[in-house]
């Protein structure tokens, strides 16, 4: 049987305003909802939970800005986003398994 987390999303929120947050928006002290980056972050984690290496998730996270959301790549876009994903992956691997 597959055993699917439970993911505290207050957590991946507090990871995408502070570390990611690609539109500089600024988060919900500046009058954003909360929610605005959830579902990158909810499958983000979840990629990383089924075994997907961070690297995978980086790009995923670069897809998301330069294709969905239509921003330039810049060259520090990848690393950024490699940072994300670390930080995601170290707060999934202390959910039970």
């Amino acid at each position: 049987m597959i055993k699917h987390p439970t993911f505290q999303l207050s957590r991946l929120r507090d990871i995408g305003w502070t570390k990611w947050d690609p539109i500089g928006l600024g988060g919900p002290d500046e009058g954003w909802p909360a929610d605005e980056y959830d579902s990158y972050l909810l499958l983000a984690a979840t990629k990383l939970w089924f075994g997907h290496s961070e690297e995978e998730v980086a790009d995923y996270l670069v897809k998301i800005e330069t294709e969905h959301m239509g921003l330039d790549a810049n060259s520090n876009i990848k690393n950024n986003a490699l940072s994300v994903a670390k930080e995601i992956a170290e707060y999934v691997a202390t959910l039970p398994r």
